[in-house]
């Protein structure tokens, strides 16, 4: 049976060289179910010996069976069992190609399986949606959005927005801006009074538009009315104070809609344009002026208008300078050390009020001008503590809130501190008798000595006249001797006697005599010898 297929094999096997691209798949090869019994099981196994010379291709072709005439309509695949052997059975059972019927022309070669298409990369995320769209202002014609940026803009940046708006009523979304903008503000101009439009704002990028943040309702384009109202700062609602020369500029808020019509007008009459500059704004006013001068303060007033609606409010503006000096200052009176001076208020204050003198001094040695007297409140001061013999010169300063006057008022006369003659005379006091015996106000006391050292006996009396003070031992009065050193100060009276001996032990007696009587007092001395 090997024998007899065997050509039919060889005959065959040029097409399969011809065909090597797998068939069709509208002709697959016949199962095994249409010739069960021609499927012999040895087949797997011979036909690799018998077609050695086949492709790989070629050893999956379908061989015809021994008992099928030399021409068979289908013949039946029969190395189809021997495909699970083989890794690419699947693929090799799909590109065998199948017997042609006899007398057909050879197969046409099989078109060349497509590409497969790459996989496509995944898009960009476009933008989120705008956040917090509001409405900020809405005027007559007009209508003001703001918005946040979105949170998330993709990996390209963001190229802008688009603010688009529809009637109320109507589906058509119109795009107001030409070309994306970067601001989170937009106004939309031109609109009709009393319209209702929808509005809503794109992000755009690279990636794409992102979804639209819509307002929930519509906007009515109309003018909201808002009273005129004045906002003046608190440093304004007192008196405001300048120095000549400074500048004046104050920026003052109001509210109101629509747009309100501003008035400044001073004491009641119109500006001077030359010396005051106003710059209004719709939501402030501003005054200006760059030097000021003491004709510029007055009153004024400020006045905000719509139809017909008014606020008003005042403005005291104060521009103040030094003081003039104070008028008719002279000397009043001198006494001992002292000066009393007077004077008037100066003939100009400075536009502002004063707030004291100060007066000062100089002597005629010095020539030095020193303050005695700051912020006196009154027209009229004394001076005190002068040193007598010098001559003084007086001068006063006014003073208000901007300073000290530039020049003084000078008194026209000098004050000399003369020296006084006195004479002393002394108080007299009645005599008084003082005549008074000795008195001991302190006795001797008895003593202990050791021989060789010396000691000292002591004792106080008074008496006037002064008594005399003799000293006694063993009742015998002890005279120039230079053992002993006797003596009296503030009636305290002393006697040394210098190293004594045994012999100097004994009774010792101190007597005081004046013309009015005597006194004495005893004490006893004892001489020990040493061990």
């Amino acid at each position: 049976m090997t024998g007899k297929t065997a050509p039919a094999a060889a005959k065959k096997a040029p097409a399969s060289k011809k065909a090597p691209a797998p068939a069709p798949k509208e002709e697959p090869a016949h199962t095994p179910k249409e010739e069960p019994a021609h499927t012999p099981k040895e087949g797997p196994a011979h036909t690799p010996k018998e077609e050695p010379a086949h492709t790989p291709k070629e050893e999956h072709a379908p061989a015809p069976a021994a008992e099928t005439p030399p021409a068979p309509e289908h013949p039946p695949d029969a190395e189809q069992p021997a495909a699970p052997a083989s890794e690419h059975a699947p693929a090799h059972e799909a590109e065998a190609t199948p017997a042609h019927e006899e007398g057909s022309p050879p197969a046409a070669p099989a078109e060349a399986p497509a590409p497969q298409p790459e996989p496509e990369k995944p898009k960009e995320e476009p933008p989120s949606i705008p956040l917090s769209l509001a409405v900020e202002e809405v005027t007559e014609n007009s209508v003001t959005l703001t918005w946040k940026a979105p949170e998330q803009t993709g990996k390209s940046s963001l190229d802008g927005y688009v603010v688009e708006i529809c009637k109320d009523g109507s589906t058509d979304w119109t795009a107001v801006n030409k070309a994306p903008f970067l601001s989170t503000r937009y106004k939309i101009q031109d609109l009709g009074s009393g319209e209702k439009v929808h509005v809503r704002v794109k992000a755009i990028s690279a990636s794409g538009t992102s979804v639209p943040a819509t307002l929930e309702q519509p906007i009515l384009i109309r003018e909201i009315t808002d009273l005129p109202r004045i906002r003046l700062p608190r440093q304004l609602r007192q008196v405001y104070v300048r120095h000549v020369g400074e500048a004046v500029n104050l920026l003052i808020p109001f509210q109101g809609k629509p747009q309100p019509q501003v008035t400044w007008t001073k004491d009641n009459q119109p500006l001077d344009t030359s010396r005051v500059n106003i710059r209004n704004t719709d939501k402030d006013t501003i005054f200006f002026i760059r030097t000021a001068q003491r004709s510029d303060s007055g009153k004024y007033q400020l006045a905000v208008r719509i139809n017909g609606a008014e606020d008003k409010a005042v403005l005291d503006i104060r521009v103040i300078e030094l003081p003039g000096p104070p008028q008719n200052l002279k000397l009043v009176d001198v006494w001992g050390f002292n000066v009393a001076l007077e004077w008037s208020p100066p003939a100009d204050n400075g536009n502002s009020e004063i707030k004291g003198y100060t007066v000062q001094k100089s002597d005629k040695k010095s020539g030095k001008w020193f303050t005695v007297l700051e912020r006196c409140t009154r027209t009229s001061c004394t001076i005190s503590d002068l040193i007598i013999g010098n001559t003084y010169s007086f001068r006063v300063f006014s003073e208000n809130a901007c300073g000290l006057s530039e020049t003084a008022a000078v008194a026209s006369g000098v004050a000399h501190i003369k020296k006084t003659k006195t004479v002393y005379q002394p108080q007299k006091i009645p005599e008084r008798d003082m005549m008074e015996p000795p008195k001991f106000t302190q006795p001797l006391t008895d003593r202990a000595t050791t021989r060789g050292y010396s000691t000292h006996l002591f004792c106080s009396v008074r008496g006037f006249p002064q008594p005399k003070i003799i000293w006694m031992k063993n009742k015998m009065e002890i005279r120039e001797d230079p053992k002993y050193i006797a003596m009296i100060e503030q009636g305290v009276c002393s006697l040394e006697i210098r190293k004594p001996s045994p012999f100097d032990a004994g009774v010792y007696t101190c007597k005081a005599v004046n013309p009015l009587g005597e006194a004495s007092v005893d004490c006893k001395l004892d001489v020990k010898m040493p061990k």
